[in-house]
């Protein structure tokens, strides 16, 4: 992948791949709103997952679950790809502060 790094705030992305400025939906709009679509599904199956209490069915949506996960993945890598995701890149410093943040909370786990 090219990516290219901006001085202003250290933005990870690729070059835009050009697309019309029209009111009508373009392939960015179309793979966005799939992009939405697949979060929200994958979102929904991992709850069900969670309630299922019948061992056949959960294996079947866990398929079904796999599957959209991986067409979101997909669809996230085309749009980076593309241009259309980017990335705001984070220092070591803040990295490491938010990383003892949530360590000091790994004692309140009852596991």
């Amino acid at each position: 992948m090219n990516q290219q790094q901006q001085q202003s705030g250290v933005k990870i992305e690729n070059p835009k791949t050009q697309h019309p400025e029209t009111p009508q939906m373009n392939d960015r709009d179309y793979i966005n709103d799939m992009l939405a679509t697949e979060k929200y599904m994958t979102s929904s199956y991992s709850t069900v997952l969670n309630e299922a209490s019948h061992e056949s069915l959960y294996s079947d949506i866990q398929g079904i679950f796999n599957e959209s996960q991986q067409c979101q993945r997909d669809l996230f890598n085309l749009m980076f790809e593309k241009g259309w995701y980017s990335f705001e890149a984070c220092d070591q410093q803040k990295l490491n502060q938010s990383y003892q943040q949530f360590q000091g909370y790994s004692n309140q786990f009852p596991y």
